[in-house]
């Protein structure tokens, strides 16, 4: 039986996602379809609400749509809940259930680049939006303690107050990277066409890993000075990667793996 399933967002032609869910179908010899549909913010619900009736088993769901959809949901999983946002869908016996799997993507990416959860016992997250949760969830899922650092306080106080994380100011941030074992940044800086993240990293600890969850481009002025410094780096593609492996078993029946020829792959079209 051939299964459908859908990204959408808003704009969407940019999503890498139909070439990695592809990819995987044709690895499986499966002969199902995953698509990109462009979703205005205003058709969000009566487009939503017709897809099971068009044949579709569920699919993804991607910007600005993350923390409305969610009222669209019948049943929510707990680790969208503590995100705030559903990015995975699954259509089952007339109900729409919602998940959130860039906490897992995000977990096994660091995994897979080389990071010992043993180790890191603390983390600094640059950021306040989206991203950001899904990382600080992740940690906080790991034992992790975290700080969060924001250009714009007041979201990072937000934030910080949500999840009972410390708050750093922006301009203050390089004067504690001592403390911590993990850097992440959820900012657009650094990201094609955006201005670079400007940090000094020579503070951090010689044991640290930096993680920058831009992917495009694969190496980013952030991840290049810590390779510079000697520091474990881990770039961001490897979590657009994983977080699709549970939303694809979900739709297709089988567990599909992100090896280095899906990388490669993916790597071609940045």
């Amino acid at each position: 039986m051939s299964s459908k399933a859908f990204i959408i967002g808003s704009p969407i032609e940019h999503s890498l996602s139909p070439k990695l869910h592809n990819y995987w179908l044709r690895e499986h010899g499966l002969t199902g379809s995953y698509e990109a549909i462009n979703v205005p913010p205003e058709y969000l619900a009566k487009t939503v609400r017709a897809l099971p009736g068009k044949g579709y088993v569920g699919g993804n769901v991607t910007i600005p749509h993350k923390e409305k959809v969610m009222m669209l949901c019948d049943d929510i999983d707990q680790t969208a809940l503590a995100v705030g946002a559903v990015n995975t869908l699954k259509f089952e016996h007339g109900k729409i259930k919602g998940y959130n799997t860039d906490v897992h993507g995000f977990t096994e990416n660091l995994r897979s680049g080389g990071a010992d959860f043993s180790v890191i016992k603390s983390a600094l997250v640059l950021g306040a939006g989206g991203a950001a949760r899904a990382v600080i969830v992740a940690c906080m899922k790991n034992n992790i303690r975290v700080a969060v650092t924001n250009r714009t306080f007041e979201r990072a106080e937000k934030l910080g107050k949500e999840y009972g994380a410390e708050i750093y100011n922006w301009d203050e941030k390089e004067k504690h990277l001592g403390e911590f074992q993990l850097l992440v940044n959820t900012t657009s800086l650094g990201m094609k066409n955006q201005p670079p993240l400007e940090i000094d990293l020579s503070n951090l600890g010689a044991e640290a890993v930096v993680n920058d969850i831009v992917y495009n481009p694969i190496e980013t002025p952030l991840l290049k000075t810590a390779r510079a410094l000697g520091l474990e780096t881990v770039d961001g593609l490897g979590m657009l990667l994983h977080q699709a492996v549970d939303g694809f078993e979900m739709w297709f029946g089988k567990k599909p793996e992100v090896t280095e020829a899906l990388r490669k792959y993916i790597l071609d079209f940045l």
